[in-house]
């Protein structure tokens, strides 16, 4: 690990700036599991898996939304989360030919989450063969 970057962060940290901290905050836990609590004064720091999510309050910075791709264990329960927390279906999750089961959603702060779950690319191609 470099020694420029601070223990436990990664080289890039996606950033979200919103209109409602709180809320946003609330969806991402309720879809994504991520742990974290609203912060005052200061960016909000989510951790997601391995990574962090930074999220500050609009004011000083106009709202800013991300377009992030979020590998889960199990994409259509994640997917499913997602639209019981108010979000709007983009894609609804399929079979990818890279080997990724992928939805995606619209949250309504503008942010688009690609949702994941990463499976064998030879199983990809087997089940398309199969299946059609």
């Amino acid at each position: 690990m470099t020694t420029f970057v601070p223990q436990g962060w990664h080289t890039v940290t996606p950033r979200i700036v919103a209109d409602d901290v709180d809320g946003l905050v609330t969806f991402i836990k309720q879809t994504f599991a991520a742990t974290g609590d609203v912060r005052e004064h200061t960016p909000t720091e989510l951790l997601l898996g391995d990574s962090r999510l930074m999220i500050s309050g609009a004011g000083r910075r106009e709202a800013m939304p991300a377009f992030l791709y979020v590998y889960v264990e199990d994409a259509d329960a994640t997917y499913a989360r997602a639209m019981a927390a108010g979000a709007m279906s983009i894609e609804e999750p399929a079979d990818m030919p890279y080997g990724d089961r992928r939805g995606m959603v619209q949250d309504r702060w503008g942010n688009v989450w690609q949702i994941a779950t990463h499976r064998d690319a030879r199983a990809a191609d087997r089940a398309r063969r199969d299946h059609g």
